[in-house]
């Protein structure tokens, strides 16, 4: 039942993008100011989740978690009844700051809960969630919308709310040492939550807001970078000096959960940007519908359903945990450097295989990570961990959304001017192409002049959809570079304590 929240908040990260529109029209704004709704929760959400663990050490873990469901739900409701575009910026705002919370606590209950040995099976169920909640998100908001209202994306929150309230509140029970770490938490560190709050908070503007603002030819974003970097910079700097710090990154001293934590951004990364590249070029290169593009997705979705569990059951009790993980990474990496190859002639079937290779990978990367990163950890940095590893995942899935957004625009407009280069009356493939283009639309009646500039319009098309595929497949090659990078990292994790950990688990 705590997974289900997990779940919850995760959905809600991505399922109202494909909403936006409806939002706008239905409230009388232009889409940029609707986009604030989603700008709003995700910079709520960035600045709670580091300092997750302390709230829950203030408030009580159980107590801290109740709390995040409920008003994230009540918040939920408030979203689906607004009547005005502020009103649901607002409520977005705090639907955010408490689904930040769930996340990390979720996660800390089952650390608690499982002893390593059953972690695997434990993180199998949580990485389902994870996984599968940004695949289904836009299809799922995209159906609620076409067929009810946007409305009911959050109303439909509600009863899931409820009811996982209510499991919480019977079946979760802080263990003793959650309390003895609140009766020694100490003084409110003001300075440590204001450097998060500006930094991460900043950071989150720039990553989800940058395109739009036409990134650093914009005072705006160059601002809230500045902002991003002297916040961070000063968080760390304080929270390694004070001696009961708002967030003890003292805590990436293990190795193994250091290491698990750059391995989480790498994961975080090819998540998040697989689900925007792949139902992007679908619906804006090959023009497939919103529900088209959800049935593309839902093939490896299911793969993943069925492989996460046999990873953590079958496999991990039979390899060394780094070969896992490196195995996930090179799987990903290959799968990428398949999509490299794409073209206009891709059919719909070759998409499914694309995005089922990608997933492939990525079902063998969540769950030997995530155990592993635990591993050596005490309980006492359980809080500080599990917020520190839901934070290096969130910044890695808006940095990696935001960077191939960029470099898929870059590149189209590179691949463009070059492709243009050849549309020359001393070119004889472009005047052959001009030729049948023209020949057919005169043969369907069109008069002379009009269909020559038809001719030109359609030419012009076939180029900017090359463009894009070609600029595709670059982003592509360059994940893949970045996917067989980690590779070599995973030998990074402590060979004796991975050797210690399987043989427990066997």
């Amino acid at each position: 039942m705590v997974t289900l929240a997990t779940f919850m908040e995760v959905l809600d990260t991505t399922i109202v993008n494909v909403c936006l529109p409806h939002i706008a029209g239905s409230m009388s704004a232009s889409y940029d100011d609707a986009t604030w709704t989603l700008t709003s929760y995700l910079v709520a959400n960035g600045i709670v989740v580091p300092i997750s663990g302390w709230l829950g050490r203030l408030l009580g873990r159980r107590r801290y978690f109740l709390l995040c469901i409920a008003m994230f739900t009540v918040f939920s409701f408030m979203c689906g009844i607004a009547t005005s575009l502020p009103q649901l910026v607002v409520f977005r705002l705090l639907q955010g700051f408490f689904g930040g919370g769930m996340q990390p606590c979720q996660q800390s209950i089952v650390l608690d809960t499982f002893e390593p040995s059953q972690r695997g099976r434990a993180f199998s169920v949580v990485a389902i969630a994870i996984i599968f909640a940004p695949v289904i998100g836009p299809t799922l908001g995209g159906w609620i919308t076409d067929h009810y209202t946007w409305r009911w994306i959050f109303l439909i929150n509600v009863p899931v709310g409820v009811i996982t309230f209510l499991a919480v509140a019977r079946l979760v029970e802080d263990p003793p040492w959650v309390a003895r770490d609140r009766a020694r938490l100490g003084d409110i560190d003001a300075v440590g939550l204001g450097l998060i709050a500006v930094g991460l908070g900043s950071l989150q503007f720039v990553l989800d807001r940058g395109e739009d603002f036409d990134w650093f030819g914009s005072p705006v974003i160059r601002l809230f970078a500045m902002l991003a970097v002297v916040g961070m910079v000063g968080a760390v700097a304080w929270l390694l000096m004070v001696e009961k710090p708002v967030v003890n990154l003292r805590v990436l001293k293990d190795r193994n959960f250091a290491v698990g934590s750059v391995m989480m951004f790498g994961i975080g990364a090819v998540l998040y940007s697989c689900n925007v590249l792949v139902p992007l070029l679908a619906e804006a290169q090959f023009g497939y519908t919103a529900q088209l593009t959800g049935e593309l997705m839902v093939p490896g979705a299911v793969l993943m359903f069925v492989l996460i569990p046999l990873v953590g059951r079958v496999v991990m009790p039979l390899v060394d945990t780094r070969y896992v993980i490196a195995f996930g990474f090179a799987s990903v990496g290959c799968a990428l450097i398949y999509a490299h190859g794409l073209s206009a002639q891709m059919s719909y079937w070759d998409l499914i295989l694309l995005r089922a290779a990608l997933t492939l990978g990525l079902a063998f990367l969540f769950v030997p990570n995530g155990t592993i990163s635990y591993a050596t950890l005490p309980r006492s940095l359980t809080p500080d961990a599990t917020a520190l590893y839901a934070m290096f995942r969130n910044i890695a899935g808006s940095a990696g959304i935001a960077l191939v957004a960029a470099l898929v625009t870059q590149h189209t407009q590179m691949h463009r001017a070059y492709l243009a280069g050849h549309l020359t009356p001393f070119d004889p493939a472009y005047q052959e192409l001009l030729w049948q283009n023209l020949h057919r639309l005169q043969e369907s009646g069109m008069a002379s002049g009009a269909a020559h500039d038809a001719a030109l319009g359609l030419i012009n098309g076939t180029l900017t959809q090359q463009a894009a595929i070609l600029a595709y497949g670059d982003v592509f090659s360059i994940m893949a570079i970045a996917a067989f990078a980690m590779v070599p990292l995973t030998l990074l994790f402590r060979p004796d304590i991975i050797r210690g950990v399987a043989a427990r688990r066997g």
